[in-house]
């Protein structure tokens, strides 16, 4: 798997890589990540239709997606943090 490109963005990291005949779009930011693929073919035949597809509409969308992972992720947190606290007091 070789980089075969960035994409420029003020929030996240978006890195294109290729692998035989299948590209990869990695999104990041500091906590979280996404990947897509395609394969080559009729719609994805280089670089430039890979910039396409990763349109700002599409950026928009993964920006949701990683705010509904951040809440999803914090839920989950405070949900230890609560059962720790009830253990503890158990404990007493």
């Amino acid at each position: 798997m070789r980089i075969e490109g960035y994409i420029e963005h003020p929030v996240m990291k978006i890195t294109i890589f290729k692998m035989d005949n299948k590209y990869s779009v990695k999104f990041e930011t500091e906590l979280y990540e996404q990947t897509f693929k395609a394969r080559t073919g009729n719609v994805i035949e280089g670089l430039e239709d890979v910039k396409k597809w990763i349109n700002p509409a599409f950026q928009q969308k993964v920006l949701d997606r990683f705010n509904q992972m951040h809440l999803q992720n914090m839920e989950a947190l405070s949900h230890l943090q609560l059962e720790e606290d009830e253990a503890f007091d158990d404990i007493i």
